[in-house]
């Protein structure tokens, strides 16, 4: 069974590789084709030159091969297209060779959507975690790395944090499957010994992010003369963090975290969705007038922020992006890359798999 640069060997394939004694490792990065699981595939590859990342994305609207072409040709990259709730696939490629990590993106992750379509998050979110879990327990995977989100813990008022001991709260559809696929790690971790690891982030910015989540939104519709939608009255908290620091983040966990530990990663920069905007309209050097209020969406949390010290304490790690110098920079990334996301606007980004890989 071939698919694009990689042949999939089944366990009994002479072929297959024996234990290993050098120092590559193989990386299995599930939705490495969105937004932070492209920032992190690629930063992977650079910081670790021995290693070998395999990307196994379905490519949903939301997963882009164009944000991963200039490492399409690495030697040590293959492309998987496919589902993690695709039970044999998963199966096949875990155990056609030692996979030392499992770096789980894959995820709908827009509330909106899940407002709209609740069911298709519980298959992906909760029911392809499971999938990918008992792939990675058959096959003796190392460490699993489940990559999850601060809205788990529902929503705060004017002061205080959330810590990795807050009890979860989800308020929506997003969250509750997050929530629940963060719980199934943890039972796969004390019922079976499993070495897993969870992370908890705040909002995250940067380049290659879908046009549908709130800083790219505002930053295309205010460069070509838009409303900007803001929910209700717009003051809303969010805590962002740039997405290279939420994949160092991430690194960190992936080589020091302990076995069984949740680790939260955030910046301490907290704004208000409606601050946020008229910052992004100072950067475009647009007018306030193109921001329109809309009715607020159902069950909006007010705010979020979290306490990062466990990640800083244990593993050293801490945001280095101001939210000042990321945000100019990521306007600026918006500017200069129109041919990445114009395509998306139009539809036609999804013909780049067609071109790149029908008939192989």
């Amino acid at each position: 069974m071939h698919r694009h640069g990689l042949k999939i060997r089944h366990a009994d394939d002479p072929s297959v590789e024996p234990e290993r004694d050098d120092p590559m490792r193989r990386i299995l990065v599930t939705g490495g084709c969105g937004f932070i699981g492209s920032v992190f595939v690629r930063r992977h590859l650079n910081q670790h030159p021995t290693d070998e990342v395999w990307n196994l994305d379905a490519l949903t609207y939301a997963g882009n091969l164009s944000s991963l072409a200039d490492v399409a040709d690495n030697p040590r990259y293959s492309f998987i297209h496919g589902s993690i709730c695709d039970g044999p696939l998963v199966e096949e490629l875990i155990s056609s060779a030692p996979v030392d990590a499992v770096v789980n993106f894959a995820a709908e992750s827009h509330v909106d959507r899940s407002i709209e379509a609740p069911d298709l998050f519980l298959q992906t979110n909760v029911l392809g975690t499971q999938t990918l879990l008992e792939a990675a327990r058959r096959n003796g995977v190392r460490r699993f790395l489940q990559v999850s989100t601060d809205e788990v813990y529902g929503s705060l008022g004017a002061e205080g944090k959330f810590s990795e001991t807050t009890a979860l709260a989800p308020r929506s559809p997003y969250s509750a499957s997050k929530a629940s696929a963060d719980l199934l790690c943890s039972a796969y971790h004390h019922t079976f010994g499993m070495d897993v690891v969870i992370t908890r982030c705040c909002n995250n910015y940067g380049p290659y992010q879908f046009p549908e989540k709130l800083i790219p939104l505002m930053i295309l519709n205010a460069m070509g003369d838009r409303p900007l939608p803001v929910y209700g009255d717009g003051l809303q908290v969010r805590e962002w963090l740039h997405v290279e620091d939420h994949c160092a983040g991430i690194e960190a966990v992936l080589e020091r975290g302990k076995a069984g530990e949740v680790y939260n990663l955030g910046s301490g920069e907290e704004m208000t969705n409606l601050s946020l905007v008229q910052r992004l309209l100072k950067l475009t050097g647009k007018d306030e007038s193109l921001i329109s209020h809309v009715t607020d969406r159902l069950g909006h949390d007010r705010r979020y922020a979290i306490d990062s010290s466990r990640a800083q304490n244990q593993l050293g790690w801490s945001a280095q992006v101001s939210f000042e110098n990321g945000l100019a920079a990521t306007v600026q990334w918006y500017r200069d890359n129109t041919d990445w996301w114009q395509p998306i606007l139009s539809g036609e980004y999804r013909n780049y798999y067609r071109k790149m890989y029908d008939g192989r």
